[in-house]
């Protein structure tokens, strides 16, 4: 019933169908760890059951790998394998714990430049218990931004930082998405979640980009929400939402509570979308402890198929494939984390509810709602719209140092050394303001941002007055942790303004 599973890394397997219409896609899958091998087994027995024609390279990723000492999970071969099949269909992997160890999903996501983490979120009421039976939301996150770039520093005994990077090209990139995602499927509405009343650059920026993309796609509805009470309003009103578009964090954490608050995360099946190669993978971990158990669920990774399907072009295999399995959750035929005795007929395993799905390839739900998906569809393209480089001028830096002392005393030595190009704006804590005209009350470490203008505020000063003052500074026993310098751009300042700015 289901195929053999292929040990020899890198090599292709023979056709696994040959639909009518289509010609064998090459893919490559990756069998996982704990749970993986089984679900995957799964997985492929349905959609080849189905009718997918598929030419298969396997690889190995994961725990063997690391065990290797290659801290990347992942060996050069399997990049050659992603690099020429372009399509990777994924089982969970176990990361050791320890330091060392990167993320494989993470590395896999940035070196392939997949940039769109596309999770449909339905509910699957009355089958699947949830308290929003009426809940049809995709949630689609930017994938290689934000805090996500790993750029962290430890730069006081006291304080460590993590950079949270924005870029207009990638906000535009993946609001776009959204939108063409939202036309190609029938959705009718886009909102965007930011939390741009604190972080007025970074988060401002997506919400700036999605006004303006939003502008062009008028036959779709737009709105703007701030995180948190957007979060809450997804959790208790998920049905008022369509498509939801975030960046990197926002969009890892409220996926996850997308899909539990439809039914279970174990349901939901994920896509990473690049503009070349693309992986389908679960939500969900290995779950070591349930391996070789032939207890799991492989629906998240069956679904993941599903949307592999549809972007390799498809789409009546992948309606197939997700009309049979939506019939065969109708029927009660369920794994154990989803059994209910309220609603469930029978608790099987995972080889017998693949099984069932099998059986029921052909039939449509008649309680829940059937799918469609465009026979012969292509994937969504997106294309970046020019823009003329802004005027960037240099007016100042701010300058972060090490102190422990009172702020007084740190304020009069800066001035001091300022020297004939600088005065010196501010100093803040933490962000707060501190110098001059603090308060005794703020808390304070030991980390320092001083902020150095032209003595004429707004006009521009040249990089080795910026060099000359940094000499003044590390000669007066005040060396910088961490210097950003102050720029505008048109005229509009790139940077956030303390009080009193």
């Amino acid at each position: 019933m289901f195929p053999l599973r292929i040990s020899t890394r890198g090599k292709m397997m023979a056709n696994m169908n040959e639909a009518p219409g289509y010609h064998a896609i090459p893919i490559t899958v990756a069998y996982g760890d704990g749970i993986g091998p089984e679900i995957m087994e799964a997985t492929l027995g349905i959609i080849n059951a189905g009718g997918a024609s598929l030419a298969i390279e396997t690889i190995q990723i994961g725990e063997s790998v690391y065990h290797k000492g290659i801290t990347a999970g992942i060996e050069s071969s399997a990049w050659d394998s992603l690099r020429r099949t372009k399509v990777f269909l994924k089982a969970p992997i176990t990361t050791p714990e320890g330091g060392g160890f990167k993320s494989l999903n993470v590395t896999v996501r940035k070196t392939l430049g997949l940039f769109a983490n596309v999770r449909p979120c339905p509910a699957y009421a009355p089958f699947v218990a949830t308290r929003h039976p009426d809940m049809d939301v995709v949630i689609i996150r930017e994938n290689e931004e934000d805090v996500y770039g790993g750029i962290e520093h430890r730069q006081t005994d006291e304080v460590v930082q993590c950079l949270k990077l924005i870029t207009r090209p990638g906000s535009e990139r993946i609001i776009r998405y959204a939108f063409e995602y939202a036309r190609r499927y029938g959705r009718h509405k886009v909102t965007c979640f930011t939390k741009d009343n604190i972080m007025k650059l970074t988060d401002g920026t997506f919400h700036k980009v999605f006004d303006e993309v939003a502008s062009e796609y008028q036959d779709i509805t737009s709105e703007h929400w701030i995180v948190d009470i957007g979060a809450a309003k997804l959790a208790d009103s998920p049905e008022q939402f369509d498509v939801i578009v975030m960046p990197n964090l926002y969009g890892d954490i409220l996926s996850d509570v997308a899909a539990q608050i439809a039914g279970s995360v174990g349901l939901a099946g994920s896509a990473n979308i690049g503009s070349e190669v693309a992986m389908f993978e679960a939500v969900h971990g290995s779950a070591p402890r349930r391996a070789g158990q032939n207890v799991a669920n492989p629906s998240g990774l069956l679904l993941a198929a599903v949307q592999m399907l549809v972007h390799i072009g498809q789409g009546d295999v992948a309606a197939r494939v997700h009309n049979a399995w939506l019939k065969t959750i109708e029927d009660g035929i369920h794994t154990y984390d989803i059994y209910d005795p309220a609603v469930s007929k029978e608790k099987v395993g995972t080889r017998e509810f693949a099984a069932a799905v099998i059986a029921r390839l052909g039939k449509k739900p008649q309680a829940l709602k059937a799918v469609e998906y465009p026979v012969h569809g292509s994937p969504i393209t997106i294309k970046l719209k020019e823009r003329p480089l802004p005027v960037k001028e240099l007016v100042g830096i701010d300058i972060f140092v090490e102190w422990r002392e009172a702020v007084e005393l740190l304020g009069k030595r800066l001035e001091e050394h300022a020297g004939p190009d600088f005065q010196l704006v501010m100093i803040t804590n933490r962000g707060t303001k501190v110098y001059p005209g603090g308060v005794a009350e703020t808390f304070c470490v030991d980390h320092w941002r001083c902020r150095f203008q032209a003595l004429h505020n707004g006009e521009p000063v040249a990089h080795e007055q910026v060099i000359a003052l940094l000499s003044r500074l590390i000669a007066a026993g005040l060396p910088p942790i961490k210097t950003e310098g102050l720029f505008t751009f048109d005229g509009l300042p790139g940077f956030s303004l303390g009080q009193g700015q």
